[in-house]
């Protein structure tokens, strides 16, 4: 018996932002490595193991191979791992995925500084940690992401009402800028009597207020029934929703990559976001998307208003852009060539 040649952790019971990064990488790179997933069930991937399980399996090493890899995203899974190779003594090698486009806090730093490589989503992302091997931007898995064939029809299947629809996608608290979002609506909504928008996304405990007072905002603009709270929407049922609306918006105060834009333009559907992110490699100098400032509700009203104003146009030039620069088999061949250093016994260059 041997072990796999790739464990990929998913230590979080919630599908966030890195869930759903981690669920279209993990999809993809099934037919390039032999690879388990650990922990918690991702969509379109096959069914996890126990970290236990991981750790007996990892006790061997993978037929041809001096060592497994275990890439790991969060705090939990990097000490888990450490655990595993220095105190356990497996034959294994850590990858981290480096997001953050800020300086980490002390306790992440020393985690991090014990992988034995790692991978940035982008450059600026980089500049915030050592040994970086590689920079990967994220990538969509085009071939689910897929614009609807009539959108006006899924936009009406959907159920919301108007004739059609913008959407933010995230979760529901300051730093996603639901606010701004909200704000930037209450200004458009009575001047568009056919539009309907949806703020998706869960509410944690520790946001109810913020969402209460949003809310409470919308009911006096007497505008419920067309700003809508529509909660968390499976990862299943999202390419649906991104093929149906007319606009993405993402507005957050900080973001250290966000895949919404590119789900929404792999589905022909192009965004306005807040300058964060990777969002204005996304918007190719405007052709796909409008970058305006942070909580700048007014430059957002009028990014809406002019995406809105023309219609389906842009999206085939949206889809071969994010098939071109940014698909998920481009993220996961990326991945895999840092693997394969490790395996061949390089440095980082």
């Amino acid at each position: 018996m041997t072990s796999p040649q790739v464990f990929v952790t998913n230590f979080n019971k919630n599908f966030t932002g890195v869930s759903a990064t981690a669920a279209g990488v993990v999809a993809a790179q099934q037919s390039l490595v032999d690879l388990r997933l650990v922990g918690r069930a991702l969509p379109n991937c096959p069914e996890p193991i126990s970290k236990q399980e991981a750790v007996r399996m990892s006790r061997l090493r993978p037929d041809g191979l001096p060592f497994a890899i275990w890439h790991v995203r969060r705090n939990t899974e990097m000490r888990a791992a450490i655990w595993a190779r220095d105190v356990l003594r497996c034959p294994i090698k850590i990858v981290f995925t480096s997001a953050a486009k800020r300086r980490h806090s002390a306790y992440p730093r020393w985690l991090i500084s014990k992988m034995d490589a790692i991978i940035a989503t982008t450059p600026e992302a980089a500049e915030y940690v050592d040994n970086v091997w590689s920079v990967v931007p994220h990538g969509v898995a085009t071939d689910r992401f897929v614009p609807a064939p009539d959108r006006s029809k899924s936009w009406t299947d959907l159920g919301y009402g108007g004739r059609y629809g913008v959407a933010c996608v995230g979760r529901v608290r300051p730093e996603k800028g639901t606010d701004v979002f909200v704000d930037a609506m209450l200004k458009i909504l009575p001047q568009h009597p056919e539009m309907v928008a949806l703020i998706i996304g869960r509410t944690a405990s520790e946001h109810q207020a913020f969402e209460r007072k949003l809310r409470e905002k919308i009911a006096a603009a007497n505008l419920s029934d067309r700003l809508i709270f529509a909660g968390e929407i499976s990862a299943e049922k999202m390419p649906e929703m991104m093929g149906a609306i007319s606009l993405l918006v993402a507005l957050p105060r900080y973001e250290g990559f966000g895949m919404t834009p590119l789900e929404g333009m792999s589905a022909g559907t192009p965004f306005v976001g807040s300058r964060t992110g990777y969002f204005e490699a996304f918007s190719d100098h405007g052709r796909n998307g409008t970058i305006v400032e942070i909580g700048d509700v007014d430059g957002a009203v009028l990014a809406i208003e002019t995406w809105v104003s023309k219609g389906n146009c842009a999206a085939q030039a949206v889809r071969k852009f994010t098939q071109d620069q940014y698909s998920i088999t481009r993220e996961a061949a990326g991945i895999q060539a840092v693997y394969q250093r490790l395996w061949d016994g390089e440095s980082r260059v």
